[in-house]
């Protein structure tokens, strides 16, 4: 009986080695693993978010309930669906993978695929930008001979998201109260490490020929970013355009991230748009949503967002000309009736501050204290102490009265910068920003401003119910 036991000992023992010689050794069990175990991560994620009350009736809700499943968008292309779609264009040497989707949800793109397409070969892997959503199944999908082809910049976008992981982090999460309270470092899950086989440069287009279909691929910047890439398939006029237009076409386009990153070119924007046009696509094909087949709305939506762009632009251009102030001109600077877009993504307003600012630098010649390392916040102290916790609050809501909220918000950062527990102060705050959270939905309904201001108003609430 021992002899026997030993005997099965050993055999595991054995076994164990094998699968750890197996793993180390053996790229293909290693990556098969890998995936399995993603797969349990994703499904795990997905279930905390299905039950995170936070989720519910946010407009991030709406791309987190997309169900993963493969279509044939035309024939020999395939794309599955989910967060960020991952696209399959399908020929007789060899298959082409645009975007990659989110790293929780790649096993099952991977499977719905595997299942679609016979024989699935990937030859070549094009990432339309740095963001998580679009590179994050580059390490699941490719081989050691896989080519990988980025925008030339972005080695260096992917280095400072890299680098500003923990600050970005925090600040999407006060946005997006139902993620993760740090990123994740484990490897599966961690962002960065796509290494491109080849790159593609701004005004200099890669094209190659593959199993009869001819490949496109054109550095287009100042949509998502400064790496931005998009493929055309000419043979079937298809534009595969990743974030380039945001998640909606047309929209007035995101130039401003309240997340942060670096501020989006808007005239590398407009002369993108043009080439885009020159194309004439009769297919757009996102990464995020639903492909665009009608020919009039992709017509006509072009040409009224490079308009739209360039009407904002040389209206900030020639404000600053006239010796407008940044805030004059994000009052006055509206779309004409002819060019309005959806401001749901990208806001009017705040184009206008970010172009300001990109062409001018954060000083504006009006305030020398904007030079210096001391704020206005350390002199709250003694205006309050002046002027009166109470009165103060008074006003502010006096103002609130005159439907003016951000003056009043003006005058409460001051009182509840010196007195935080201030209730008669935390109550107009409370009124403030409802004002301006039944404004956004009733405007522009732009989701970014909504986030923040349900924010502050969750924010306002946990300190009143403090008390």
């Amino acid at each position: 009986m021992i002899k026997a036991f030993k005997y099965l000992a050993s055999l595991t023992l054995i076994g164990f080695i094998s699968l750890v010689l197996l793993f180390n050794f053996s790229p293909r069990f290693k990556k098969s693993a890998q995936i399995k175990t993603l797969d349990k991560i994703g499904d795990i994620a997905a279930k905390r978010l299905s039950e995170n009350p936070d989720v519910e009736g946010s407009a991030a809700a709406e791309f987190i309930n997309i169900p993963i499943e493969a279509r044939e968008i035309s024939s020999g292309i395939w794309q599955a669906t989910g967060v960020g779609n991952a696209h399959i264009i399908t020929t007789k040497s060899g298959d082409v993978l645009f975007d990659t989707g989110l790293s929780t949800q790649v096993p099952k793109q991977i499977k719905v695929l595997n299942d679609a397409v016979d024989d699935l070969n990937i030859s070549h892997i094009i990432v339309s930008h740095s963001h998580a959503d679009h590179q994050g199944g580059v390490k699941f999908w490719k081989d050691d001979e896989t080519q990988i082809i980025t925008h030339a910049e972005f080695a260096e976008e992917q280095r400072y998201l890299t680098e500003l992981q923990d600050y970005f982090w925090g600040r999407n999460r006060t946005l997006f109260p139902f993620m993760p309270e740090t990123p994740p470092r484990l490897n599966l899950l961690a962002y960065g490490g796509v290494e491109p086989t080849q790159t593609v440069s701004n005004g200099e287009p890669l094209k190659f020929s593959q199993g009869g279909v001819e490949f496109e691929i054109y550095a287009l910047p100042g949509a998502e970013g400064a790496d931005n890439i998009v493929l055309w398939l000419p043979q079937k006029k298809i534009l595969f355009s990743g974030d380039f237009f945001g998640p909606f076409f047309p929209q007035f386009p995101n130039i401003f991230t309240m997340r942060g990153e670096k501020i989006r070119k808007p005239a590398e924007y407009i002369q993108s748009l043009n080439v885009i046009i020159s194309l004439g696509p009769d297919m757009i094909v996102p990464s995020h949503k639903d492909p665009i087949i009608d020919k009039v709305i992709i017509d006509s939506g072009l040409v009224k967002m490079r308009d739209a762009v360039g009407y904002v632009h040389d209206a900030v251009v020639d404000g600053m000309n006239a010796g407008k102030t940044v805030e004059q001109l994000m009052t006055d600077i509206k779309l004409p009736p002819n060019l309005s877009l959806t401001q749901q993504h990208g806001k009017v307003s705040w184009a206008v501050k970010s172009i300001w600012e990109y062409y001018a630098t954060w000083f504006h010649f009006d305030k020398t204290t904007e030079l210096y390392a001391v704020p206005q916040d350390n002199v709250y102290v003694d205006i309050v102490s002046l002027a009166g916790g109470a009165a103060l609050t008074q006003k502010a809501q006096d103002y609130i009265a005159q439907d003016k909220p951000l003056e009043a918000l003006h005058i409460l950062n001051m009182v509840l910068g010196v007195q935080m527990d201030n209730k008669m102060a935390l109550e107009a705050r409370k009124a403030a920003l409802q004002t301006l959270l039944k404004r956004a939905e009733m405007g522009d309904q732009n989701s970014y401003e909504i986030y923040w201001l349900n924010y502050r108003l969750r924010e306002t609430q946990a300190s009143l119910d403090a008390q």
